[in-house]
Formats: structure tokens, C-alpha cells, sequence
């Protein structure tokens, strides 16, 4: 099953450079734009991911899925709070949620969703001797 690790792989890198944050005026961001050092250990875990599967470790792949999962919903939790404290100095709370709720998430992040559930999900078959 290396090759849908690898596709796995492929979709976390891709998805990385795809729009993952709308913000208004600004525009699309993606992992670089939104932090380049979440975007630099999402590529850093994917390449100790490549390691695993081109090691055959499944333990070594099925972790650093798991890391890509944690990051990616920790990045996503990050960008909501930032665009609450970052309306904060407004008198209303309900402008404050008003404002905040202007930032998107974008469908980019069902593709690093997917290329990690893909990651830690997929069983290697027993090579029949």
C-alpha cells in the first residue's frame, strides 16, 4: 500500500500551497501565508512520513499522520482565536463575533485532511510468503 501512503503524502504537500484562510480584501492564504512555521513543520512531518514509508515503518508513517492531523486542527483553531483577538478592541462583543466570523476556512483543508487521514488509515498488506 506504499503507493496510497504516497498518495497521502502527495495531497498533504499539495494542500499546502492550496487555499486554506479567506480573509476579506486580502485574499486567499495558504500554509505559507498563514504561518511559515506551522507550514514548516507540516513539511517537516511529511518528510519524516516519507522516510516511514519508504522504510516500510507503518508505525513511523501512522505517526507522523497523526502529528499531521494534531497540527492541522491546531492550526485551524489558532487562525479562528487570531481573528477573535485581533477584533477584540471593539466595544461589542457581537461586532467582535461579526468581524471575526469574516474569516473563511477554504476547501484546501479537506485535501491535508484527507491526505493525512489517508496516512494513518491505510494497512499495509501481509506479503505472502
Amino acid at each position: 500500500m506504499k503507493n496510497l501512503q504516497l498518495l497521502g503524502l502527495i495531497l498533504v504537500v499539495i494542500g499546502s500551497f492550496l487555499p486554506l484562510v479567506h480573509v476579506p480584501i486580502i485574499g486567499n492564504w495558504n500554509y505559507w501565508k498563514v504561518d511559515y512555521y506551522l507550514a514548516g513543520a507540516c513539511w517537516v512531518f511529511s518528510a519524516c512520513a516519507l522516510f516511514g514509508i519508504i522504510s516500510n515503518s507503518q508505525k513511523i508513517v501512522k505517526f507522523f499522520g497523526i502529528l499531521l492531523i494534531l497540527l492541522f486542527a491546531f492550526t485551524i483553531f489558532a487562525t479562528k482565536y487570531q481573528a477573535f483577538s485581533y477584533f477584540s478592541f471593539l466595544p461589542f462583543k457581537s461586532w467582535t463575533e461579526t468581524l471575526a466570523a469574516t474569516i473563511k476556512l477554504q476547501w484546501g483543508w479537506i485535501v491535508e485532511f484527507l491526505g493525512a487521514f489517508i496516512l494513518v488509515f491505510v494497512k499495509r498488506k501481509k506479503e505472502v510468503q
